[in-house]
């Protein structure tokens, strides 16, 4: 090979090399673009999901919103802000409060042993039922099934007084009552599964319209707090008859037997 040859292939060479440094720098420079471009992106995305997560988080929630909603009274319902739920013959001289937290699970022991003889008692005009529901172990075990359990109670009271009854003891049956520890009554959706057990509910759209939406939330807010107020009255279930509580056999608790309860209520209409 000739120097001069040998001199026009270094000459190429170092033309080629520069060109592939060229190419590299490009390279690079493209990929430090890309890299700084997606580093802004994500400080923008983690930027705008805190503040997302911020204006949710100061968001009132759907109950928080419930008490400054409009008050919807169920039909069938009377007495101030439509809390009165008496279900019976108008002449019955006597009236039974039975005081009930959906969540509990001694109310559902009394309802499963004792709530068909209650029915039974109304039907034939024994006495009256007033129902007062509460709310109270949503605050002391968190959550919102005992409100939202009430809330669907409204939409079926506003159906029939026993479409009611029927729905009061599908909530507290074995089949369907959770465990206190166990907020399952959030869940509109389980609302309406049981209520598909009650004829009178079963496929009702406007029953199911309105525990979707809510519409007697205010209402379930509005009975929780006449539980609240109710004095001599600490837990559930608790029953009432002339002012007195009505006890089992050891004088202190609702009597959790049919023959207790026979007994309890024999002596409260006597008196």
């Amino acid at each position: 090979m000739s120097k001069r040859n040998s001199q026009a292939a270094k000459t190429a060479a170092r033309e080629r090399l520069r060109q592939e440094r060229e190419r590299q720098a490009k390279k690079a420079k493209a990929k430090r673009q890309i890299v700084v471009a997606l580093s802004v992106v994500g400080v923008l995305a983690a930027a705008g999901g805190i503040g997302y997560a911020v204006v949710q988080a100061n968001k009132p929630g759907a109950w928080e919103a419930a008490k400054d909603a409009e008050l919807v009274k169920p039909a069938h319902a009377s007495g101030k802000n439509g809390t009165t739920v008496v279900i019976g013959e108008s002449d019955a001289e006597k009236t039974l409060e039975l005081y009930e937290d959906p969540r509990c699970p001694v109310c559902a022991s009394f309802e499963q042993t004792v709530g068909k003889t209650i029915e039974k008692d109304v039907e034939d005009g024994k006495y009256k039922i007033r129902f007062i529901g509460a709310s109270f172990l949503d605050r002391s075990m968190t959550g919102e099934g005992s409100k939202n359990a009430l809330s669907a109670l409204g939409a079926a009271l506003d159906v029939s007084p026993e479409a009611f009854l029927a729905y009061k003891s599908a909530l507290y049956s074995a089949e369907y009552h959770p465990e206190e520890t166990d907020d399952k009554f959030k869940d509109d959706a389980y609302l309406i599964k049981i209520a598909n057990s009650v004829d009178a509910l079963k496929g009702n759209k406007e029953f199911q319209s309105a525990v979707k939406d809510g519409t007697y939330d205010r209402w379930a807010l509005e009975m929780s707090d006449v539980f609240d107020d109710s004095e001599d009255v600490k837990g559930t279930p608790t029953l009432m008859m002339d002012g007195k509580k009505l006890t089992g056999s050891d004088g202190q608790n609702a009597p959790m037997t049919v023959d207790e309860f026979n007994a309890a209520v024999d002596k409260a209409l006597k008196a």
